[in-house]
C-alpha cells in the first residue's frame, strides 16, 4: 500500500498544499516547528481517523480558519482509493472513501494502515502501562474493526461507571444502573482481551527475532500479555473470558464503591517485556531499552504485513537522529518492501541509500 498524493487545506500550519510522493522513500527535512510532524499526522489521521497528538479535531484546524480538509490518493489491494476528511470547529467531521460517506473510522483503516515511530517511542519500555496499552490499541484499531468498536464502547461505559461511583454518595439512586454497566464492561472487555492476547503472541514472535539480531545474538527478548488476575487463560474464547471477567468484577464491587473507582477490567492491562529473563522496565540499560522499542515497532510492521498481505506505510518522525549508527543501520536494513516517510532536520543521503525523493518543509510550505 502507498500514498500517491496528499492535499491539505488549513490543516495545522498548512494553508492550501498538494504534494506527490515516491512509492518507496520520502525524506522530509526542515528546521523544527516548520510542519514536518504535521505532515505525518495528516497521513496517520487519514488512515485511522485518530491523531497521535491532538485530543480534539479542533486542535488540527489552522488558527485563522473555520475548517480544514485532508485528502489522500492511495493505492492498496490493487485498487485506487480517495480518502477525504473534513474537520469543523462547530460540528462533526465528515469522512468519505471514494466519495462514499464513511460511518466511522474503521472505513478509513480498511483502505490503508500506518506504523508511526517517533522519539518518544524509544522509551516505550520504560513508561507506564498506559503507554503500552496505547501501543496495542493503536495497532489493533487499524487491524480489527471489531476491536475498534469494542474499545470505543468500553471506554464510554467505563466513563459512565466512573461517574456513577463518584456521584453515588450524593445520588444513591444512581447505583441501580451499576449492574447494567458492569455487564457491558465485561462483554466489551472480553473482546479486548481476546484480540490483545493474539496481538501479543505475534508481537513476541517477531520482536524476539528483531531484538536478537540487533543485539548481535546476545540477548533474548520476551513479551507477555498481562490482564486481570481471574483470567487464567487469555487465549480462551470470548464467552469464557466474559465469565471470568464477570466473576472478577463481582468480587470487587464492594471495593469499587468504597474507593469510587473502577478497579476491575482490562483498562489496567500491560505488556511485560523481559530481556534474558529480567524485567526490562526496571533492569534494562538505555541501549537495551532502545533496542527493545525498535524491535516492538518493527514487529508491529510485520504483523500488519501478515494480516493484510501488504506492508503498512511506515512513518519515522526524526527517530533516526536519536539512534546510534548501529541501530540506524539496523532500521534502514529492514524497511525495504513498503513506502517509508522519514523526517529529519537536515537533507542527507537517505534517498540515495533507499531510492526516493526529498522534500523541504519551511513554514508550512513543502518544496
Amino acid at each position: 500500500m502507498r500514498i500517491d498524493r496528499l492535499e491539505l487545506d488549513s490543516f495545522r500550519n498548512y494553508g492550501r498544499q498538494a504534494v506527490d510522493f515516491d512509492e518507496r522513500c520520502n525524506v522530509i527535512f526542515g528546521e523544527n516547528a516548520q510542519g514536518k510532524t504535521n505532515l505525518l499526522e495528516a497521513l496517520i489521521y487519514l488512515s485511522c481517523g485518530k491523531s497521535p497528538r491532538a485530543r480534539t479535531d479542533k486542535e488540527m484546524i489552522r488558527f485563522d480558519a473555520p475548517a480544514a480538509s485532508l485528502c489522500a490518493q492511495v493505492f492498496a489491494r490493487e485498487r485506487d482509493f480517495k480518502v477525504r476528511v473534513e474537520l469543523f470547529r462547530d460540528r462533526r467531521r465528515k469522512m468519505s472513501v471514494n466519495q462514499v460517506p464513511a460511518k466511522n473510522s474503521a472505513a478509513l483503516s480498511e483502505v490503508y494502515n500506518t506504523v508511526f515511530f517517533c522519539p518518544e517511542d524509544l522509551f516505550l519500555i520504560r513508561e507506564g502501562a498506559a503507554a503500552r496499552r496505547k501501543f496495542m490499541d493503536t495497532a489493533l484499531c487499524q487491524l480489527r474493526p471489531r476491536y475498534a468498536a469494542a474499545l470505543a464502547e468500553y471506554n464510554r461505559t467505563y466513563e459512565h461507571k466512573t461517574r456513577i461511583l463518584r456521584d453515588a454518595e450524593e445520588r444513591p439512586d444512581l447505583l441501580a444502573a451499576l449492574p447494567d454497566f458492569n455487564e457491558w464492561l465485561v462483554r466489551f472487555g472480553a473482546v479486548l482481551i481476546h484480540y490483545r492476547q493474539q496481538f501479543a503472541v505475534r508481537l513476541n514472535e517477531y520482536a524476539a527475532i528483531h531484538h536478537l539480531e540487533c543485539s548481535g545474538g546476545k540477548e533474548r527478548l520476551e513479551i507477555q500479555y498481562q490482564t486481570v488476575s481471574s483470567v487464567t487463560d487469555p487465549a480462551a474464547n470470548v464467552d469464557a473470558l466474559t465469565e471470568q471477567l464477570r466473576e472478577h468484577m463481582e468480587s470487587h464491587q464492594a471495593a469499587e464503591r468504597a474507593s469510587r473507582l473502577c478497579l476491575s477490567g482490562p483498562h489496567k492491562d500491560d505488556l511485560l517485556v523481559t530481556i534474558d529473563g529480567r524485567e526490562a522496565k526496571q533492569y534494562a540499560s538505555q541501549g537495551q531499552t532502545r533496542t527493545a522499542a525498535l524491535a516492538l515497532k518493527l514487529a508491529e510492521r510485520e504483523i500488519y504485513k501478515n494480516a493484510t498481505g501488504e506492508y503498512p506505510v511506515l512513518l519515522l518522525d526524526d527517530v533516526l537522529s536519536e539512534l546510534d549508527p548501529k541501530r540506524q543501520e539496523f532500521v534502514l536494513n529492514r524497511i525495504n518492501g513498503g513506502q517509508v516517510f522519514i523526517t529529519c532536520c537536515e537533507d542527507d543521503r537517505l534517498p540515495q541509500m533507499l531510492g526516493g525523493r526529498v522534500f523541504h518543509v519551511e513554514q508550512g510550505i513543502i518544496r
